[in-house]
Formats: C-alpha cells, structure tokens, sequence
C-alpha cells in the first residue's frame, strides 16, 4: 500500500468515526466525474462524501482538519469558473441534502438544504403564489447552495437583482468544524457552548472591517454585478454588518453553507415577451439603455451562432418567433394589469423604432413560442460549446460586466481584443445587468494557444476594468479569474481579501486557489493533447473521433434535471451522478486520458459507469452539446468484450432477430414451451429477467398473410420496411399501417426480410452489425428512390443514423435519407384532403426514445393533434425498457422505476382512454405495467386503421 493510499484510509476511517453512517466514495469510478464542474479545469478528488446533516458536514470538516486535507463544497457542479473542484474532500449537498424545509407566507421566507435545486424551491413556492427571484439558465439543476457561492444572478436579474440581495440568513459550518448562523446582526453560535469560538470570529470581522473603512467604500459595490472578490461592504456600519450577505458570493472559501433562509417574492400576474432584432451584439446593446426606461423584468442577448446550432440539431420548428436579424434581445415586461403591461410593450417597440437600429421587432403572444424560445437562450452555453460548424468553444471569460450604460462601448473594444488574437467568441447574456458571457475558441492543448489565452484574458481584464466593470458578474472568480482579481483591485484591497479568508479559515482548507493565493488561471486545465483512439464507429461530427465526441460534455448538467425533455432517465430514477449522462462521459474522459482510469477498453469502472444508461438516445437531442451515450455505450461494449465472454443477455437479447425469426415457424409449440418452467429456466440461462413474460411470437404464416394483404393495388410510392420486432411479434401493425398510408395516398410495397442490426448496436457486437446492415443497404440502395416508411421507431432511428455512422458509406447515406418514421410519413407525404377515420377526443401517448431523439421535428403528439384528437397526454420520459434493458434481470427494478417518472402514472389515470406506442418496447412495458387489467397500447397505425380487425393477422 502506497502512502497516498494509507493516508487515504486513514482519512476515509476517521470520517466514519466523527460522522458515522456517513456515505463514503474514493475509488477513481466514483470520483472521476467530480474531479470537473462545467469549467475549462480538471481537478481529482481524493473522496467524495455525501451528507444527509449538518453534523456530518461538522465530521467532515473536522476530520479534514486533523488531516490537513481541503474541503470543497459542490451543488449541481455547473460551475463554470472552476469554483466546484478542489483537490481534496469534496461534499456534494445536491444527493441527500436537498429538502425545502419550511415556506412562510406571512413572512415571504423559506429556509432550504444547500443541496436543494432551485427549481424544486420555485415550485413549492409557487403553490404559495410565490417564487425566489433570481433565474440563472441552469434553473432546472443548479442548487441554492451554488447559487450562494456565486452569488448567481439569472435571466430576469434586470428585476430581481443578485441571490445575495434575498438572503436572510445563512447556516454555516466553520473550518474548525462549529456552527453557526450568519445573519443581517453578526454571527450566532448554534451550540451555546461554542460561543465563545463564534465571539471571536465575528469580534475579528469588526476588526478587520473598521480598518478598512474607505478602502471598502471605494472599491466595491460600485456597480450592481460586482461579484468579483469577497463583498466586504455588506459588513460596513451602515450596512449593519450582514455576515450572511458578506458570505454570499465567498465560492465556500470561508465557511460550508448547510441550510439557508431567503426572501421570496411575488408572482407577476401578468407578462408579455418582445424579441427584438438587430445587425449585430454592439447594435443591440446600444438599445438597452433606452430599454431600461420601460421597466423590463429581463432584457436578454444572444447571437445567431446560437439559434443555428439549435436549429441544426433540434430542427428549424425549435427556434420560432425571431424577427430578422444576426442578434436578438428577449425583452420581459411583468406588472398586475395585462393592459398595460400589453401598453407598455408597444410603447417600447415604437420608442425602439424611432431610434433605427432595430431589423425587426415583435410580442410573442404563443406560450409555445415564449417557452422555445426561453429554451435557445437558457441552453446558451452548451448550444455556444459545440457549434453546428462542429467548432469548440470555452469558458474563461464568460461572466464579464459592465454598467448597462457603458455595454455597446465594452463590446465594440472587446470584439476588437478578439480579433486582434485572433479568437472568435459567441455573445449570449445578461445585456440588461450589463452582464455578458462569451464562449470562446481558446486552444488550450498547446503551449502556444495557453499563451494566447493567458494574455488575451490579462488584456480582457483590463480593458473591463477601464470601462468600470467587473471580472464576474454572477459565476464568481474560481480558478479561471482569481488571479486577475489584481487587475481589478488595489494590493491593499487584495490583501483585505486575504485578511478576511484568514478569519474564518486560517489554514486555507476551504476550497484552496479560489479568491485568495489564486492557483495560476492555467493550472489543472483539462483539455491536452491526446492519442486517437480506434473505433467502429466513425464518429463523423467529431473532428478527434471518439475523443472528441466524449469531449462533447461540458458538464452544462443539463441531464441532471428531473423535468423537462427525455433526458437521462437513470439520473432521474436513481439521483447519482455517475448514472447521468455528464457522469458517463467524464468517465469516459478519464478513460481516454488515462490517467485515473488506467484499463482503457477494459475498464470495469466504465463498464459499471454505462451500465445503466438505457441507451435511449434521448441525450443526443436533449444535451445543448449533443453528446450521444447510446453510441458511446455500444462503442465501449464492443472494445470491452472483444475476444472475451460475453453477459448472456448479450447473446439472448441481442441476437433476437435470428432467434425469433426461426421461433416464427413453430410459433405455437414455442410460446406454449415458453409459458412453463422451460421458459423460466431459458430465461435465467440467458440473464432475462423472470419477472417479465417474454412476448408470444407470431407465426410466419400470419405473416405471409399480412403482407399479401398489405401489397398495393396501384402503384407504390414508398416502400415500407417490415423490421425485426414488426414480423416477429405483431405482424397486424404492418398490416394496418399499409392500409393507413394507402388510404393516405402513400401505397407501399412491403420489404420483408431484413434488419436494420439495432439489437447488436445496442449490445455492442458492432462486427455483427455491420454485417447485418451492410447486407439491408446492399437490398435497399438498389436505385429505387422511394421513401422508406419504418413502422418501428426504434429501427427507423437506426437505419437513419446508426446506419450511416457504422458502415460510413454514401450507399448507407442514401438510404438514410430516404427513411421516414410512421408519423414523418403521414406528415409530409399524405395526400392534402386526407381525413382519416373518427379518432377519440384524449389519447395517452408513450413516444419511443430513438424516435423522440432521431426525429426530433416529427412528432406524434403533433400529428395527433393535427388529426383532430384535442388532448394527447404525453408520457414525457422513457417507458423504461428500452429494448434489451429492461429484460435483463439486473435491470428490472431500474426499468420500473423509470417507469414510474412518468408512464405508470398515466396508466394509473387511464379512465377509457386509448393508449399510443408505436415502439415495441414501449407497448410490452405497458402490457407489464397493466398486468390484469385490460390495456393495450395501440401503435398508431393501429389506431388510424380504415379497417380493423382484420381476421389472422396475429395467429
């Protein structure tokens, strides 16, 4: 055992001593995705500890202490300054200490765990009629303990202004381990008998604070989103000494927050949203001034590499409401009366007008279009990292401010700066706050391009400065400015900070190179230059191949939100890091660079890293940055096991379409065998789970007899591909989709016999694969041209991406883009006066992954909608199967649970309603879930059919 080792062991056996029960994790697969935060850094932990109270917290510390080891607090790791990693103990609140633990109405207060994520705050506020004002983009993840430490800010911060100006009062834990609160009166010992060691921390702030009287008067709190440096002026006479305001924005470099009270406010109950266009950031910023006079509850900017990017990657249909223009301003008016919040709002657009600098202006009147929209700029950073040119941007300088007034001159010098080093930045931000981040092609794998970047930031941190601005305005200084704070501040103002950190942490424990005796901005930095790494898959959107496209994660966390989107069903059911999409890929970073993760391919803590990722590809559409895990996954399944054995499922699940297609000869004698103990045991042979009953297989002969029925009596226009799942288990669907698209106007022949190899994708026998499709593309790349309509979505998605990304020829290309989901048929190729028969006024929809991810503007809901079905409730979120997963025996309890997020609650709430799943996973989970009661989903063919029930198609 190596001394690290020992005194790993030792540390990791003293926590257990001061905080028992305490959960402890210190292995490079559980600290691998803590050692980044959303940051350009990289910083290994030594363990990572997850406390359920603030005496744990106190253990820690304490054990820490003895230890000499530092102690980093962590919420949703989105930082994006370096401010969530440290080298030591890093306590992440967000697990277990996540509660809301009392709303005052009266008072308009609520007292919060640090680990509570701000969204869950807002809406059990709002049930009060109330919210907590400050709204960083990161919203649905980030937790009020972050938000404290930055001192965060957000997009209606025009308005509400900076998280510090709502907190009442702050529940810390001190570096020598005592607690107390901090309040707008001092401090207060928690434990009466400590209170003597808070005394003579609080009597040293006086001290230090009534030394420094005019120099904190005149360096700080200058202008609103000064966040830069240690808010000492909280603590002056006539602020009346608020510790708890004075410790917001301190990035828990002076004491460990637990719990918090903040103020919250009304709601408005009325609003209105104007987008306005212009030429340029600098035209745009020229307005907000004017802007300001009405009285916004946001004014927010972006440029137009942002709305490409989603619009590549989510479909044009993702970003509506835009007027003409290269830039835009979201403008949010609020107030009580809709009349004159709808007067002020064109009283602003013609003010606007006449000043000229405008292309376009309107008010978004559609709630749909307000929350897409909403969507482009809160996604600004992920959607700005990875660009649809496939160009890669940083962070570094992102959180720049200025006075609103003084923006357009700011801009104007500093797009000046980057072109004089010849960096391109994307502008997105805060324009009203003067606040603006930028993300920007720094290269920082050479020594050359950290030159660059070290000088353009020293250049940038001036030139912010002369126009009496701010490093930071809400994300704090980390590690990717705390060393410029000189720029900004006197030496005798920088030796005030020091002082301050020394009163409530002498021995610089907490979090260490963060505000005070900075590390160097390009110390710990991730990125460096790294060997290709062979694959399968070509990975054709990633200039570094596999390396490149798991350098997709920024670690924006937006797959840690628990609503909103698909993504990531694992997180959602178990709340672990290392089960989220960000938790996989830094584990596959780690495993590239090799460092922790010393096995590459053969690594088990990867392999155990992927294991529950459903490999639903929701995050490939979900993630601002696109990053794909389900072809990650099948990438690392295939290089693991090369040459080796296999997991049985791998070989019973994965070779599904042989073995059913021969089991569909003797359909009857099979399904009977398989309903007894035979079956429980072939079950348990191959890893399938015997909680489940397997599917009954149709036989060939009800086959045959569908696709006689389903050939055209006129000429075909599409062909549609009879995959897998389809002729194995329900051949009807085939049937009544040939009889919707023929009544649609799309006849279609009906191509049998292939398959497009998803099974072995999905389990990672990639040789296998690309043998099956080179064969399908081979058959269909025959010089027909018709569409190709796929009932299944799931092998629809396949043979549209993973087709052409495995086999990487023009041949798959093409028959790639001639493949249609069932939905995208009927909505682009339907005959114009098509009415199809008398639907029901609700369905419950279950929307297959692969196809919610793959075809991401063809929509079922919408189709159902235009057909005339009025409510269509959406199962948002994963069935839980997920093909192969859910039938593998150590993946049962996850697919239930993930059923339970959103599917089983709406099965539980049926009252008639018809049930809509194209995917045939998402139909077996649902015939699972039902168990004794009547339900069965319907494919949506099914549901559309001009002739139902026709007889032998399913025997």
């Amino acid at each position: 055992m190596t001394t690290a080792s020992r005194d790993l062991a030792g540390l990791v056996a003293r926590l257990a001593d001061l905080a028992p029960g305490l959960r402890v994790e210190s292995g490079p697969g559980a600290t691998g995705p803590y050692a980044y935060d959303a940051s350009n850094y990289r910083v290994p932990p030594r363990a990572v500890v997850f406390p359920r109270t603030a005496e744990d917290v106190v253990g820690v510390v304490r054990a820490c202490r003895e230890a000499g080891v530092p102690v980093t607090a962590r919420g949703g790791g989105t930082s994006m300054a370096g401010n969530a990693v440290g080298p030591g103990v890093v306590l992440d609140f967000s697990r277990y200490m996540n509660r809301v633990l009392d709303i005052d109405v009266a008072a308009r207060t609520a007292r919060v765990e640090a680990g509570v994520v701000l969204d869950t705050l807002r809406s059990a506020a709002a049930l009060h009629g109330l919210d907590f004002g400050p709204d960083p983009s990161s919203h649905s993840r980030c937790t009020l303990g972050g938000m404290i430490g930055n001192d965060a800010c957000g997009n209606r911060s025009v308005r509400d202004g900076r998280t510090s100006g709502h907190v009442v009062a702050l529940e810390i834990v001190t570096a020598d381990g005592v607690r107390a609160v901090a309040d707008r009166r001092g401090l207060h010992p928690v434990d009466p008998r400590e209170g003597a060691s808070v005394a003579r921390l609080e009597a040293d702030l006086r001290r230090l604070v009534g030394e420094n009287l005019a120099l904190i008067r005149t360096e700080l709190g200058r202008i609103p989103r000064q966040v830069s440096g240690y808010q000492l002026h909280h603590l002056l006479p006539e602020n009346g000494f608020d510790v708890a305001r004075a410790l917001v924005g301190s990035e828990g470099s002076c004491a460990v927050v637990t719990a918090a009270t903040v103020r919250l406010v009304a709601t408005a109950q009325a609003s209105t949203l104007l987008t306005l266009g212009y030429d340029d950031v600098v035209a745009a910023a020229e307005d907000v001034p004017e802007i300001l006079r009405f009285s916004p509850s946001a004014v927010e900017g972006m440029d137009e590499a942002i709305v490409a990017t989603m619009r590549a990657r989510r479909g044009p249909d993702s970003v509506t409401g835009l007027p003409e223009g290269h830039a835009w301003l979201y403008v949010e008016l609020e107030g009580d009366d809709p009349a004159e919040v709808n007067a002020r709002a064109a009283a602003l657009l013609d003010a606007l007008k006449a000043l000229g600098r405008l292309t376009g202006g309107r008010v978004v009147e559609s709630p749909a279009e307000r929350r897409s929209l909403w969507r482009v700029r809160e996604d600004g950073a992920g959607l700005a990292a990875r660009l649809v040119d496939g160009g890669e941007s940083w962070p570094g300088w992102e959180d720049a401010a200025v006075a609103p007034e003084n923006l357009a001159a700011y801009l104007r010098r500093f797009r000046k700066l980057l072109a004089a080093h010849q960096l391109t930045g994307v502008l997105y931000g805060h324009f009203g706050a003067g606040c603006v981040h930028v993300r920007i092609d720094f290269d920082m794998v050479t020594d050359t391009g950290r030159a660059v970047m070290r000088q353009f930031l020293t250049e940038a941190a001036a030139l912010v400065v002369e126009h009496g601005g701010t490093l930071s305005g809400e994300h704090g200084d980390g590690r990717a400015r705390s060393e410029l704070l000189g720029v900004m501040y006197s030496h005798r103002m920088i030796a005030a900070f020091a002082a301050f950190k020394e009163v409530f942490d002498p021995d610089g424990l907490l979090n260490p190179g963060v505000i005070v005796d900075p590390a160097p901005l390009d110390a710990d930095l991730a990125l460096r230059e790294l060997p290709l790494v062979e694959t399968t898959f070509g990975f054709p959107h990633d200039e570094d191949g596999f390396a490149g496209a798991v350098r997709r994660c920024v670690g924006v966390g937006r797959c840690r939100s628990d609503a909103g989107g698909v993504m990531c069903p694992s997180y959602r059911a178990t709340g672990e890091e290392n089960d989220s999409t960000r938790g996989r890929a830094r584990m596959l970073q780690e495993m590239v660079r090799g460092e922790t993760v010393t096995q590459g391919w053969r690594s088990t803590e990867v392999r155990d890293a992927l294991d529950l990722c459903l490999s639903c590809k929701a995050c490939s559409s979900d993630c601002p940055v696109g990053v794909d895990m389900a072809t990650y996954k099948a990438e690392f399944l295939h290089q693991h096991y090369k040459g080796r054995v296999r997991p049985r499922s791998h070989y019973s699940l994965g070779w599904l379409p042989l073995t059913s297609a021969l089991a569909g000869y003797a359909a009857r004698p099979v399904n009977a065998l398989l309903r007894g103990p035979f079956g429980t045991l072939l079950a348990r042979l191959g890893g399938v789970t015997t909680q489940r009953r397997i599917p009954a297989f149709a036989s060939r002969r009800a086959l045959r007899k569908t696709l006689r029925a389903a050939k055209p009596a006129e000429p075909a226009k599409a062909l549609l591909f009879v995959d897998s799942f389809t002729r194995a288990f329900r051949p009807q669907v085939a049937g009544a989709a040939s009889r919707v698209l023929a009544d649609a106007g799309i006849p279609c022949t009906p191509q049998d016999g292939l398959c497009c190899g998803l099974t072995w994708v999905s389990t990672g026998q990639l040789s296998v694969a690309r043998q099956i499709m080179a064969r399908t593309v081979t058959a269909l790349d025959n010089g027909d041209t018709r569409p190709i309509i796929v009932a299944e979505p799931s092998c629809a998605a396949a043979l549209k991406r993973d087709v052409p990304e495995l086999l990487g020829t023009e041949a798959a290309q093409r028959v790639a883009g001639r493949v249609r989901t069932f939905t995208g048929a009927l909505t682009d190729l339907a005959d114009q006066g098509w009415t199809p028969p008398p639907l029901p006024a609700t369905v419950v929809l279950q929307t297959h992954c692969h196809e919610y991810a793959t075809f991401t503007d063809r929509r079922p809901a919408d189709l159902l909608r235009r057909l005339g079905v009025d409510t269509v409730d959406e199962a948002e979120g994963c069935c839980g199967l997920a093909g192969n997963f859910g039938f593998e025996a150590e993946h049962y309890d996850t697919s239930l649970a993930v059923a339970d997020l959103a599917l089983t609650p709406r099965l539980d709430q049926l009252d008639g309603r018809p049930v809509v799943a194209d995917g045939f996973s998402c139909a077996t989970q649902i015939d699972h879930l039902a168990g004794d009661q009547d339900i069965r989903a319907l494919h949506l063919a099914e549901l559309l059919d001009p002739a139902p029930d026709q007889p032998g198609e399913t025997t």
